[in-house]
């Protein structure tokens, strides 16, 4: 193989051996892959060995010339004739130098004469005779040919009328170079019309691709000016806000300078020295000339020589005037509209009150400066100095030094009077307003303080500040005239308007609000202001009219109306004691800005967001509003029912009941709220009308039959209630119905009764647990321990994933035969229920209630390991570790499941066991804040409170209990649904549960 690097830069790999390839075999090769002559590639090989003579290719070798294997032979171009380099001979064309055959004209094959043939058009006419271009009939005519003068005009037209030949013809893009096959056809009907059946065809074609064609050049021309936006285009955005600037704001944007090309260039600055001349000269206009001159004394004094006076181009001087008055004139013009904002009388004013400097006067203020200067610091305390002092420098135009002056003359002079207004008269505006009020601290007597507030209103009758300040140092009559005369001063100030309109009357708080709107007419809170005066005089209906009418003008004036502002109004409305504005405000407000499809849930949302915030009636007006718009929407009923019920009364809940069910008469929940409300209230005849209005409404509704049932059952009416439950049963009830049955005739007492029931009840629903835990223990109750194995056995093989029963059967195992036949069941119930934590928990107990602790330990790790999140079982491993090391346990379990109530309430045991009221209380709030339905959780709060706490706590903690309703708990379940305490209020219960609590802790 042998590498070639021709010129281009390339290099080609020819698989060549240099011992048996020839030199004319290898330029063959090397022709045909890169076109390089074999006069280059010759000269190449001869440069790569100069001593060898090339007498025949043929018989050459690569390895002659020193090309072995993997060499690089690269092709050199000869430089021959100074800069260009040898041209590769070009092939000779024979042809040139030939004959032409008879009858050849040049140009015909490229179709630069008309012709037609038999194919094309049939049998064609006699061809024109073609002029004989044969070198005879070249001689005889000597001067026609190319370069040669024209022929006459006249056999001109002989020929072309003859050849019908166009010279001047060009190639045509549509019939190439049979252009002028048809040149002498005719034009007729048929043509035209095949011309116009081939247009329409091609207008229907494009037709077809106008809409994708046009799509495509749309979506480029956007893709274009996306990323190449013009300047209009990307300024656009700021444009449309220059509408919100103010005049001040306007006027505070900075003039642009002229940054054209001409005055970036930097101007050449030359510099020479001064001439002698130019220094002699402006030597001899600044000299004092003593003595008089000579033509001077002639003249008798009264005339200057000529040559003492400089000359001046007046003309000049003239023209400089000129250019700086309209550079003057040109800087006060607008510059938005042009038009001059020049004052005339007030420019005539200022050029009269300019005062022209001499030097005598400059000379008398320095040395004034430096007189004072002296005064002020021989002697500090002196006040007239520092005013002195500042004076000059005010005559001089030098406000910042007369304040810094002044400045210094107050903290030298602190309790003098006259440097104070000194320093009031020469400080900016909003640094007076500051003066002022400091100087108002100072006085200890409120007429003093007022006297001096007003005295800075004399200088600054626009402040705000000192207005207020004032006003509220006067008394009400004074304050009314104080603020009348405030708003004439600062019409812009809102404040000062409500002010004034609370000071006033009825009818003159209108007309105050009234100028007020005049003067602000895109300020809302006037309008909020008017609507509670009007409420505060009760006059309500105009209310919600004079919201409505407010909120349309603002919209006219161009105020954007923000739903969120207009809702902390409301807010702060209800705070200000104006339900009916927050009412107003909420009603014509809260659809703003919000879609259709999200008014639900947005208005839901700020609905309960006023609710945290403590905002009821905001709320309550919200959830109002939303009822009139979704009238059959259960949720929105239900959550305005539970507002009334937490913070309404029992008229308007009733009442808000009565209209939902209305509207929606197939909400169980709410017949179920009004009727429980009036149990509660103790109508009960009220709550049987309303279950059976329910019922009309809902025949074969089950919560409501149960909820009669609960009604007669829980009202001692134990006959009307099993008369209930078996009219259910016959109508089909479900398995609650047979449970509730059940547990009535546990109650009366009816033992065989109670176990029909249940029986019957399981031949019908085999899968409902509770039926068969229910006979379980009825079982138990009367020592049949057997049947009660049974049922739990039976029980479990409909249900096996019950924990429940597998923990009643694994008691009763540990009543009658011990530990070892517990711990099998509930190994057994862990391996069917993974996850189970009670299982564990039982487990664990069972081994500690036998002091097996060791074993304890060892089932709570592996009970942690499967059950990593589980509460109770935190809970439980905090109490079983040693007192050291419980708190470094409560650290880990608060890690796993720090929003657990059982892990919550085992640290609140621990402060409890250390004394640490305050924490262990918080904790314990914390609890039944997490898990309000354990019961159990309330009773250790309770019993906290009875060794800690005082009375208003523990009756704080019954009332929260009651509220709740707690259902659940190990003590609470198993002390509420015992026999004895049926019917029992919550209060009793709770009670009952810290006796067995404090039992438990005396007999461990």
């Amino acid at each position: 193989m042998v590498f070639l690097s021709i010129p281009n830069g390339k290099t080609l790999s020819i698989d060549v051996n240099p011992k048996s390839t020839t030199v004319s075999a290898f330029e063959q090769l090397v022709h045909q892959r890169s076109h390089v002559p074999k006069p280059f590639l010759r000269y190449s090989l001869r440069m790569r060995n100069p001593s060898h003579v090339f007498v025949d290719s043929d018989s050459i070798l690569l390895s002659d010339l020193g090309v072995s294997r993997f060499s690089t032979v690269i092709i050199h171009v000869p430089l021959l004739g100074g800069m260009q380099g040898m041209a590769p001979p070009k092939p000779r064309l024979d042809f040139l130098n030939s004959k032409p055959p008879s009858n050849y004209v040049a140009g015909l094959g490229r179709g630069a004469t008309g012709f037609t043939t038999r194919s094309d058009i049939g049998p064609a006419r006699a061809a024109p005779d073609l002029p004989d271009r044969s070198a005879a009939a070249t001689a005889a005519a000597p001067g026609v040919g190319r370069g040669a003068g024209k022929p006459s005009e006249a056999e001109d037209d002989e020929e072309a009328e003859e050849k019908r030949y166009d010279e001047n013809q060009t190639f045509d893009e549509f019939e190439g170079n049979d252009v002028g096959l048809f040149a002498n056809a005719e034009y007729d009907e048929d043509d035209k019309e095949a011309d116009a059946i081939w247009e329409s065809i091609d207008q229907r074609m494009d037709s077809r691709r106008k809409d994708r064609r046009e799509a495509k050049l749309k979506e480029e021309i956007e893709k274009y000016r996306a990323s190449n936006p013009k300047i209009t285009e990307q300024f656009a955005d700021l444009k449309r806000k220059l509408h919100t600037l103010s005049a001040d704001e306007w006027d505070s944007i900075p003039e642009i300078g002229d940054y054209s090309l001409r005055n970036k260039k930097k101007k050449f600055e030359s510099f020479v020295p001064i001439p002698d001349t130019l220094l002699e000269k402006a030597k001899k206009e600044k000299e004092l000339v003593m003595a008089l001159d000579p033509k001077s004394r002639a003249a008798g004094g009264s005339e200057t020589p000529w040559g003492q006076t400089p000359v001046t181009d007046l003309t000049a001087v003239g023209e400089g005037r000129g250019t700086v008055l309209s550079l003057k004139l040109d800087r006060l013009s607008d510059s938005v509209s042009g038009q001059t904002v020049v004052d005339p009388k007030g420019y005539l004013t200022d050029l009269k009150s300019m005062k022209r400097t001499t030097d005598e006067e400059i000379y008398d203020r320095n040395r004034a400066r430096l007189l004072y200067k002296s005064l002020t610091q021989s002697n500090p305390k002196n006040p007239n100095g520092w005013i002195a002092a500042a004076r000059v420098e005010e005559m001089d135009g030098k406000i910042k030094a007369a304040r810094l002056q002044i400045q210094r003359g107050c903290e030298e002079c602190p309790k003098n009077e006259d440097v104070w207004l000194e320093a009031c008269r020469l400080a900016n505006p909003e640094d007076a307003k500051g003066l002022w009020l400091e100087a108002a601290k100072l006085e200890h007597d409120e007429e003093n303080k007022s006297r001096v507030l007003r005295k800075g209103l004399e200088h600054i009758p626009d402040s705000v500040r000192l207005w207020k300040a004032v006003v509220e140092l006067a008394n009400e009559d004074d304050a009314r005239i104080l603020l009348h005369r405030a708003v004439e001063c600062c019409p812009l100030h809102l404040e000062l308007w409500v002010a004034l309109a609370r000071l006033e009357t009825y009818s003159e708080s209108k007309k105050v609000l009234n100028k007020a709107r005049e003067k602000l007419p895109k300020e809302p809170a006037i309008w909020i202001t008017a609507a509670k005066l009007e409420e505060a005089n009760g006059n309500t209906a105009m209310v919600g009219k004079i919201i409505d009418r407010g909120i349309k003008t603002l919209q006219r004036e161009g105020v954007v109306i923000d739903r969120e502002n207009w809702m902390n109004e409301a807010e702060a409305s209800e705070r200000a004691g104006s339900v009916a504005t927050c009412q107003a405000i909420i009603k014509n407000t809260i659809g703003i800005g919000v879609e259709e499809e999200d008014r639900k849930r947005t208005w839901v949302a700020d609905a309960d967001e006023c609710k945290k915030r403590g905002s009821i009636e905001t709320a309550r007006a919200i959830y109002a509003h939303a009822l009139t718009v979704f009238l059959t929407k259960k949720s929105i009923w239900l959550k305005a029912a539970q507002l009334e019920k937490s913070h309404g009364s029992r008229e308007s809940l009733d009442a808000l009941l009565r209209k939902a069910v209305t509207y929606v008469p197939q909400a169980e929940v709410l017949w179920l709220m009004g009727a429980k409300e009036k149990w509660l209230a103790g109508d009960v005849p009220a709550a049987r009308a309303i279950l059976q209005e329910a019922y009309a409404a809902i025949p074969n509704s089950e919560e409501i039959w149960l909820a009669a049932f609960k009604l007669e059952f829980e009202n001692k009416e134990p006959e009307r209630a099993r008369m209930l439950l078996a009219k259910a049963r016959e109508r089909g009830g479900t398995e609650r119905v047979w449970m509730k049955s059940a547990i009535v005739e546990r109650e009366l007492g009816n033992v065989e009764e109670e176990r029909r029931l249940l029986n019957e009840g399981l031949k019908q629903f085999p899968t409902f647990f509770k039926l068969w835990l229910m006979l379980g223990q009825l079982e138990e109750r009367f020592k049949h321990l057997e049947q009660a194995r049974k049922a739990y056995d039976t029980g479990l093989k409909h249900c096996p994933h019950c924990i429940p029963l597998w923990l009643s059967l694994a008691d009763l195992e540990e009543k009658v035969n011990g530990l070892n036949k517990a711990r099998a069941i509930l190994t057994t119930a862990r391996k069917k229920n993974p996850g189970g934590a009670e299982l564990w928990l039982a487990a664990i107990r069972a081994e500690l209630r036998h002091d097996n602790k060791r074993e304890a330990e060892h089932l709570m790790s592996k009970a942690l390991q499967e059950c990593p999140s589980s509460g109770i079982l935190w809970a439980a491993d905090i109490e079983m570790a040693p007192r050291p090391r419980r708190k470094t346990k409560s650290m880990d379990a608060m890690k796993k499941c720090d929003r657990d109530p059982h892990v919550t309430v085992a640290v609140a045991k621990l402060f409890w066991q250390d004394k640490k009221v305050e924490k262990a209380r918080s904790w314990f709030e914390r609890a039944v804040t997490l898990g309000p339905d354990i019961g159990d959780f309330w009773a250790l709060y309770y019993k906290f409170e009875l060794q800690h706490g005082s009375d208003e706590n523990r009756k704080e903690v019954v009332a929260k209990c009651v509220a709740s309703e707690p259902k659940h708990g190990e003590k609470w379940q198993a002390i509420s649904k015992a026999v004895e305490n049926a019917h029992q209020p919550i209060e009793v219960i709770l009670k009952r549960v810290v006796s067995a609590l404090s039992k438990e802790e005396n007999a461990a």
